[in-house]
């Protein structure tokens, strides 16, 4: 384990000397790397992102919310060993996509209203692109067809819901006291100052990886790194660059990588995610590698799914 932990900050040490090197050698280039990172957030995930997370927040304090847990207490129990609130926060996440799922489960945390037994199982089931990404960014706008973005939204989903499943086989269910039948008081202010907050973290992880990505490309450039090896690192790094370097050839494996790459994350929005799940208390060692089965899991499935319509 020490041999581990020595490799892996000796790498991390590496890879920020080589960043900030890069960075001092080449400023306007990476500058400007940064700056469309940052046009490319306030394009495409500022106008979706930050309308949800303002409405899951008052959505979480309503007495709406408290009956939808009701009712998905029962199935959620059975399936995942979660709360209805753990249900719902999977839910959100479904529709709206990163970073809400780790928010809510923030959030949630913080009112008690997950417990410390399933806070895990939530947080690797709250954790979810959305249909928005999927379907209209990547089907429609890269590869050119809903089909093939709804057949990612699905493969992604079923994945992460398998592993999900498997992780509730010796976990012990959670005990939480009631809710209150009423809703709590709503601060208007605090939800969306805390929601503008949230979404600049999210803003300025984007803004930094992209041009973290493009060093990656200029390295692999200058060392003659195959364009597969480089293009795997860059979706690695930041999901929707390696989507995009995969999606001009729409194929059964190129739809299965970009499934991978979406459902893992990449080290992008572990980050995003790592600034909320790691206030809950979330261990983010173990979080990560769970992300990185379900990316497998997803990719696995999306290949056959798509072996159905090429």
């Amino acid at each position: 384990m020490n041999y581990a932990k020595k490799a892996g900050a000796a790498l991390l040490s590496a890879a920020t000397l080589a960043a900030i090197a890069l960075f001092l050698a080449f400023p306007a280039r990476y500058a400007k790397s940064v700056g469309t990172g940052i046009s490319l957030w306030a394009a495409n995930v500022l106008p979706a992102t930050l309308p949800f997370l303002f409405l899951t927040a008052i959505f979480t304090n309503l007495t709406l919310y408290r009956k939808f847990t009701k009712i998905l207490s029962p199935v959620m129990g059975k399936v995942f060993k979660v709360s209805g609130d753990g249900g719902c926060a999977a839910f959100l996440s479904a529709i709206s996509g990163y970073p809400v799922g780790a928010r809510t489960v923030l959030d949630l945390k913080k009112s008690g209203r997950i417990g410390r037994e399933e806070l895990f199982r939530v947080a690797c089931l709250a954790t979810t692109s959305g249909p928005a990404f999927l379907v209209g960014t990547i089907g429609c706008g890269m590869m050119g067809s809903a089909l093939y973005g709804w057949i990612l939204y699905l493969s992604h989903l079923a994945g992460i819901y398998l592993v999900c499943f498997f992780l509730r086989f010796g976990a012990k269910p959670s005990a939480l006291p009631p809710l209150p039948a009423r809703a709590g008081k709503i601060d208007l202010a605090d939800v969306l100052a805390n929601s503008v907050l949230s979404v600049l973290c999210v803003g300025a992880a984007i803004a930094v990886f992209y041009a973290f990505g493009q060093m990656i490309a200029d390295i692999g450039s200058l060392l003659s790194i195959p364009p597969a090896l480089s293009i795997a690192l860059r979706g690695l790094l930041e999901m929707t660059t390696g989507c995009a370097c995969v999606a001009a050839s729409p194929s059964p494996l190129t739809l299965a990588l970009s499934c991978f790459f979406v459902t893992f994350g990449g080290l992008c929005v572990l980050v995003q995610q790592a600034a909320f799940l790691g206030r809950a208390g979330v261990k983010l060692l173990p979080f990560a590698a769970v992300k990185l089965l379900q990316g497998a899991v997803a990719a696995g499935i999306c290949f056959l799914l798509s072996l159905a319509v090429f």
